[in-house]
């Protein structure tokens, strides 16, 4: 494993020198998934990158499970409907559906983006606390429950699927004009949260990572579709890849780390 990571950071470095513009990892040359029989629960699994994650997981061998809001059928998968993050009962409501099955990767995928852009002058205060309660409380309320009910184990990861947009050391970068206030301040308001539940859960064997899994061509990045190209927007199905490659790579020393996915490198928050 030492080498394997040193191999890969190898490859970082020389992608990084080769061309300074284009930093990405190429997955296809590092990929070596070990999921195998594992237990992976999903929320929020039937659309977008959830969905990508799910298939990839089933592609590899493993138990995938998937919550959603409303009915759906994924083939492979198990798929536990009636599941609100925004609900304070979600978290029992699933821990009883699972009747005790252990789960050895929780991702807590679930997510939501307010489609029209949030100016000064176009706030919507309602959909910025939907925003910050799907992103932020919602993943709590299900790992608190899952946890709690001794249905993560030692050994078992926690997986955050963030976004950059809440780094504020980035913000000057990427908003020099600001906007958008929902969606960065609920994804700032996740890191906390993931920050602190992996210092908590650090003692119990538990590492938590949190993974921005770059620029998807999904729904939810749809209103941003006339950049795709020019901001390298991959098919989630690549995405799913760089995320179980970082997953694999989320340990206890590296746990409460910010990673992107597109090159492996830590987010500054």
């Amino acid at each position: 494993m030492i080498f394997f990571q040193l191999l890969i950071k190898i490859q970082r470095i020389e992608l990084a020198h080769t061309n300074s513009n284009l930093r990405l990892l190429d997955i296809s040359t590092v990929y070596r998934p070990d999921f195998k029989e594992k237990t992976v629960l999903i929320t929020g699994g039937n659309r977008g990158i959830g969905l990508a994650l799910a298939k990839e997981l089933v592609f590899q061998g493993a138990n995938v499970i998937v919550t959603t809001r409303a009915p759906a059928s994924i083939e492979g998968v198990q798929v536990i409907d009636g599941i609100d993050v925004q609900d304070n009962k979600c978290g029992a409501k699933l821990v009883n559906l699972l009747h005790g099955k252990q789960i050895d990767i929780l991702f807590n995928n679930a997510g939501y983006f307010y489609e029209p852009v949030e100016t000064i002058t176009t706030l919507n205060f309602e959909e910025e606390l939907k925003m910050i309660d799907i992103c932020a409380i919602g993943p709590l309320r299900i790992t608190s429950a899952i946890f709690n009910a001794k249905l993560l184990r030692e050994g078992s990861k926690v997986i955050m699927i963030t976004s950059q947009g809440g780094s504020i050391a980035w913000r000057k970068v990427q908003n020099p004009t600001g906007h958008d206030y929902g969606h960065h301040m609920s994804k700032a308001a996740a890191n906390m949260m993931s920050v602190l539940l992996s210092q908590e859960l650090k003692a119990h064997g538990i590492p938590v990572g949190m993974l921005h899994p770059g620029f998807n061509k999904t729904e939810m990045t749809e209103k941003y579709k006339s950049i795709w190209d020019i901001g390298g927007a991959v098919d989630p199905s690549i995405g799913a890849k760089r995320i179980c490659h970082e997953t694999m790579l989320i340990t206890l020393e590296r746990s409460g780390q910010f990673i992107n996915c597109e090159d492996g490198l830590q987010i500054p928050f």
